[in-house]
Parts: C-alpha cells; sequence; structure tokens
C-alpha cells in the first residue's frame, strides 16, 4: 500500500464515492486513495420507506469493495489526526498518509448522548428512529394500538431535515388502515417556529397537516427522554412573559399561544418548572447530530465542529488544498444526498484545476439540495431549494419522466421518482461518477 496520493480522500459515504468516481472519470491516471473503515455502504435515503415497511432494508445496502472505484486504493481504517500543515492524516492504528490535496468527508456522528436518557431508550421498546433501525420503526408503528404518538427532531443540524416528519405522515396512513387512527393523537413538536423553511413547502404541508388532524408544537427543544415513564421532556424556546399558554392546563383553550400551538391536541402533560413532559404511548425521533470527535478537534474545524469551508467552492478557509462537502462541512445548506449531487462536481472540478494550474475553476455551489417529503403512501411533494431558501427546481431533474409541473404540490408520480427513480439514480448514475 502507497503512503503518498495525489488525491486522498477520507470517507466512503455518498460524497467519497461520488468524488472519487468522478475524479478516476475524468482523469484516471490519478493516484487517489480512500480511508474507510466500514465493509458496508448504505442507501441511507430509502430508511423512511424502510420504517413504513415500504421498502426492504437490504436493497438499501450494497458491499463497500463493490462501490470503490477501479483503481482507486482502499485504505480500510479510521482516520484519527489531521496534521494539515505537513499534508498528513494518521490513522487509528498509527499509519501515517500524506497527500497533494485531501477531501474530508466521513459523514456526521449520531449523539443520542445530547439528550439525557436517549441512549438508554432509542431502539427499545416504543421509542424508534429510522435514522437509526428503521425495523424496530416499523415493529413500533405496526405494535401500536392508539394513544399518543409523538414525532419530534432535535436542535442540531440532521441529515434530511424534512425526515422526521415524513415517517409521522407514513404512520398516520398506516395507523387509518390498520383502524386504531380514531384512538390516536398525532403530535409533531420541534424546535423552530416553522414546519419547513422555504414558504411554498411550508404551505402545502400545513395542508396537510390540516388534512391529517396533527398537532405541530413549535419551540420545542427536546432535552430529556424517559423512557420508563413514557414522558418526552422539553424546554420551551420563546418568550412566555408576552402572555399566552403553552397547554390547556395553563388555562382555557382560547389562551393558547397560537405560536406555539396548531390543531392543539389535549394530551396528557406534566409540567417541573421550565419544562413540559409530553407522556407518550410510541415516539419517534431524530437524534442529535454533529461532527464526528476526530473532526471537532481537529485544526479543520470551526466553531461549530464542522469542517470550515468557503460555501461557494468547498475549499477549506485556511488550508486551500483540503475540501470537505456533505454532512461533516459547515456548508450552509441542508445535509442531503441532493446536495451532495450538486457539491462534488464543484469540488472536482477544483481540484483537477488546482493541479493543473493552481487555481480554483469558475464552477460554483450555489446551495441547491433538495429534500423529498413523502406526505403518505402514494404521495410526496420535493423541495429544491438554495442558500437563500428560495424554491429553486433542478432542471436535470425536470427531464426525469417521474417529475410534474410543480413539484412543490403532492403527487403520485413524485412517489415513484422517491421509491424507483432515485434509488436508480443513486447505485447506477451517482455513485459510478456519472454527472447527473
Amino acid at each position: 500500500m502507497k503512503t503518498h496520493y495525489q488525491v486522498l480522500i477520507i470517507g466512503g459515504g455518498t460524497a467519497g464515492i461520488m468524488v472519487a468516481s468522478q475524479l478516476k472519470r475524468k482523469n484516471s491516471s490519478l493516484e487517489i486513495g480512500l480511508i474507510e473503515p466500514s465493509d458496508k455502504h448504505y442507501y441511507q435515503p430509502a430508511w423512511t420507506l424502510v420504517g413504513a415497511n415500504t421498502y426492504k432494508f437490504s436493497d438499501t445496502v450494497k458491499p463497500m469493495a463493490s462501490l470503490i472505484p477501479k483503481g482507486v486504493e482502499w485504505i480500510k481504517e479510521f482516520a484519527d489526526v489531521f496534521k494539515p500543515e505537513s499534508n498528513t492524516v494518521v490513522t487509528k492504528k498509527s499509519n501515517e498518509f500524506t497527500y497533494d490535496y485531501l477531501v474530508v468527508v466521513p459523514g456526521l456522528k449520531i449523539a443520542p448522548e445530547l439528550v439525557e436518557g436517549l441512549p438508554e431508550a432509542i431502539d427499545k421498546g416504543v421509542v424508534c428512529s429510522n435514522y437509526t433501525d428503521p425495523n424496530h420503526t416499523w415493529e413500533t408503528l405496526k405494535n401500536f394500538n392508539g394513544g399518543t404518538a409523538l414525532f419530534t427532531q432535535p436542535t442540531t443540524p440532521i441529515k434530511c431535515g424534512g425526515a422526521p416528519q415524513k415517517i409521522m405522515y407514513l404512520a398516520d396512513d398506516y395507523f387509518r388502515k390498520k383502524g386504531v387512527r380514531k384512538n390516536t393523537d398525532i403530535v409533531f413538536a420541534l424546535p423552530s417556529g416553522s414546519i419547513f423553511g422555504v414558504k411554498v413547502i411550508a404551505d402545502t404541508l400545513m395542508n396537510v397537516v390540516d388534512r391529517k388532524d396533527i398537532n405541530v408544537r413549535f419551540f420545542h427543544k427536546l432535552v430529556k427522554v424517559d423512557a420508563d415513564k413514557k414522558i418526552a421532556w422539553y424546554e420551551i424556546d420563546k418568550d412566555l412573559t408576552a402572555g399566552g399558554c403553552v397547554t390547556i392546563a395553563d388555562g382555557d383553550v382560547a389562551s393558547l399561544d397560537r405560536d406555539i400551538q396548531y390543531n392543539y391536541k389535549d394530551v396528557k402533560v406534566t409540567r417541573e418548572g421550565d419544562r413540559f413532559g409530553i407522556h407518550f404511548d410510541m415516539m419517534h425521533l431524530a437524534p442529535p447530530q454533529c461532527a464526528p470527535d476526530f473532526i471537532k478537534n481537529s485544526p479543520l474545524a470551526a466553531e461549530t465542529g464542522w469542517v470550515s469551508v468557503n460555501p461557494k467552492t468547498t475549499q477549506h478557509t485556511k488550508y486551500l488544498n483540503i475540501f470537505s462537502l456533505g454532512d461533516v462541512s459547515n456548508l450552509p445548506t441542508s445535509k442531503t444526498g441532493a446536495a451532495i449531487r450538486k457539491q462534488v462536481p464543484v469540488t472536482v472540478a477544483n481540484i483537477l484545476k488546482m493541479i493543473e494550474a493552481n487555481a480554483i475553476s469558475s464552477k460554483e455551489y450555489n446551495g441547491y439540495t433538495s429534500c423529498p417529503l413523502v406526505t403518505g403512501y402514494g404521495k410526496m411533494v420535493l423541495a429544491e431549494f438554495d442558500y437563500e431558501k428560495n424554491f429553486e427546481p433542478d432542471p436535470k431533474l425536470k427531464k426525469f419522466p417521474m417529475m410534474i409541473n410543480d413539484s412543490s404540490k403532492e403527487h403520485w408520480r413524485l412517489w415513484m421518482l422517491k421509491k424507483y427513480g432515485l434509488p436508480y439514480l443513486y447505485w447506477n448514475k451517482m455513485m459510478k461518477g456519472i454527472e447527473v
């Protein structure tokens, strides 16, 4: 095994494989090393569908060896220490690898420890998460016979910000089919003041909430999960001194703070000081997420812990021969595979231009990402937007036979795109370095 590479890539997820594949397609003679300890590569966007029993988990995984491009050397180790001043990465086995150019794309870390009680609760009993065990999510939905179904998300950035509500809409459909919906209150507790950051999409989703009779609780910051008592504890991230109550226990319905409560349901809530404990009979959540420790503690990290890069070029703000994209970067956009699809060609063009002329290419990333928001079995909305949160459909996707004129509205053809079109695009185009 070599110890020096023209391009060294850390991470064999979506971004790592795409960068390696596109670089090899454009310059087959490049000496590329890829540091990745895992034997398996997962297509995680389908885990929402796995959790609703409409996609097989086994279809979301492939051997890592089958995806690493020919001519790219697989270093099956954990990256551990960065020494950017000497262009060196040290692995946990204390092996040192040097590079001309480094691409840092190890993905993010699922961090349930950031919420008290969550490590003990998650993926056990009635607490589930598509982010960690979608098969357990399905078991939880299947075993649910009514009561309070609580869906929630953390205050941290997460993979696909819309995912915590997608499974909620599918659960509503399933509960109706099973005949338990009439005995069920569905509550969606989230830390922000809006259900989605792009207004045209938020409007569509609030119509879905109305149709499905879901109680949305805004400004709810999850701080603790008590699995034994089945209580999720929240702090309200909004000034309450201006008046208006959080729950009906504080007064009558007319006095509820409408910025916090939408379509209020009188589910059991226990109050202790400034905390509100929502009692649940099942809970699905996106756990908190953060940069891996070896990134947070490195000279590459910004104060937030994510890799500090230029938002238009993906080039590191200090070390010009280092690039980062995808979930671990501090690019101010959603952390999705769709964002990576647009980030990779910019990164690749810049690396090739740096090799050729020690300069950055003219390609720039405008923050494009998309979030396929499943709103039920056979229904989906496709949120596409840029850094400014403008709704911006991708002309390339528009050519897909499953697309419709206005993807901000629910449609069965978009569901077909999610279930069949996007997995095909991922395995047969994106992973093979074909720009789409």
